[in-house]
């Protein structure tokens, strides 16, 4: 091996060493991908080696992601389970029955796009007109059987109904629920 002596401009490689385009490369004996280096013989006679940096505040970078604990996971309030992010597709048509002091109104959407299926209420200009009361048993079975009329024109079949905390299922909102299941609905 050749020997680099420092030179005054504080090169440690040797100018003879270097290829130049003058110099022709020798064809490899193999076909690998280390043949296809050129050879170089470079060697090092100083010792002293350069200085390290030292590592500054700003140029550490903290992990994108951590892991969580279950505990911690739970905690997150905007974590769906999977029954919440596929019951919208499961259960696509959702009825909602509302009972206020003068009328019954109640309807048919679709989950995903909330878009309105049937609607049914005793405040329509016909019920008014003929029902006696608009909010009596008598009542519901009429919203009930428009509801499942309307669903059925639509190519609705199969409706589901989620009760609200602290709901029943019994009196008018019954009286409604049995009407539609009468009338050839489904409820999943």
């Amino acid at each position: 091996m050749m020997s680099c002596s420092a030179a005054s401009s504080g090169s440690l490689l040797s100018s003879e060493l270097l290829p130049t385009r003058s110099t022709q490369r020798v064809k490899p004996a193999s076909l690998s991908w280390v043949s296809s280096f050129p050879l170089m013989n470079i060697s090092m006679t100083s010792t002293t080696l350069p200085a390290t940096p030292t590592p500054n505040k700003m140029s550490i970078v903290c992990a994108a992601y951590t892991r969580r604990s279950r505990g911690e996971a739970a905690k997150r309030p905007n974590r769906k389970s999977w029954k919440q992010k596929t019951d919208m597709y499961m259960r696509p048509f959702l009825l909602n029955v509302f009972f206020s002091k003068k009328f019954i109104h109640a309807k048919v959407m679709h989950r995903g796009t909330s878009k309105v299926i049937s609607v049914a209420t005793t405040n329509a200009k016909d019920l008014r007109t003929n029902l006696p009361s608009l909010t009596d048993h008598n009542a519901c079975r009429v919203i009930g059987r428009l509801i499942a009329e309307r669903s059925k024109e639509a190519d609705v079949y199969a409706l589901s109904y989620e009760p609200r905390k602290d709901e029943r299922i019994e009196g008018k909102l019954g009286i409604v629920l049995d009407t539609i299941k009468e009338n050839g609905i489904l409820f999943v």
